[in-house]
């Protein structure tokens, strides 16, 4: 769904420029025809190359070593008392015999849950430790958009936009890099 909603914005985009873009040509000549200006950048690539990235990597790195030692301290456990389970169960009356599938039955269910739970407690934990740079990143993508005129900056990740061209965009990596006050790309020397 969320592929489809890009390519729709790419296409709803596109189909706003061939607009603009025809209704500029009745009015101006063909050589003032590309007014309209857009900037584009790759979102992923700039948020990865942030200082506090790296921080929120380790501490969801370190949550989630935390969560699967629990997870697995679980597992060991449900897999000893499967094991007594096996070994008993030809000397257990009835009556214990059913208290213990439903301990087991119980425990697994409890595991199974604790997983989910410690997923999504994960993904929460992800976006609390990235707001922040998220709001700054927008703010620099913004202000660059503001600043040079830009009806729109697109974002590259996920090939929505095979192809941008030249003379109607501008790579604004490197300017929003420049407010975020991070190193520029180098250029490999020939």
């Amino acid at each position: 769904m969320r592929q489809f909603s890009k390519l729709f914005f790419a296409v709803a985009f596109f189909l706003w420029l061939v607009a603009a873009g025809a209704s500029a040509q009745t009015v101006q000549p063909v050589a003032q025809t590309a007014s309209v200006r857009f900037g584009y950048l790759s979102y992923n690539a700039i948020f990865q190359a942030m200082p506090d990235y790296k921080v929120a990597q380790q501490k969801l790195a370190d949550l989630k070593a935390k969560y699967d030692q629990e997870a697995r301290r679980g597992e060991e456990e449900f897999q000893r008392l499967f094991a007594e389970f096996l070994q008993g169960r030809k000397d257990f009356p009835e009556n214990i015999l059913k208290k213990r599938q439903y301990e087991l039955q119980d425990l697994l269910e409890k595991n199974i849950r604790f997983k989910e739970e410690a997923q999504q407690l994960l993904k929460q934990a992800e976006k609390d430790l990235q707001a922040d740079m998220v709001y700054l990143l927008n703010e620099a993508i913004r202000a660059v958009g503001v600043e040079r005129g830009y009806a729109c900056i697109i974002n590259t990740d996920g090939y929505v936009c095979p192809f941008i061209s030249p003379a109607m965009a501008d790579d604004v990596t490197n300017l929003v890099k420049e407010k975020l006050q991070l190193p520029l790309n180098v250029e490999p020397e020939p």
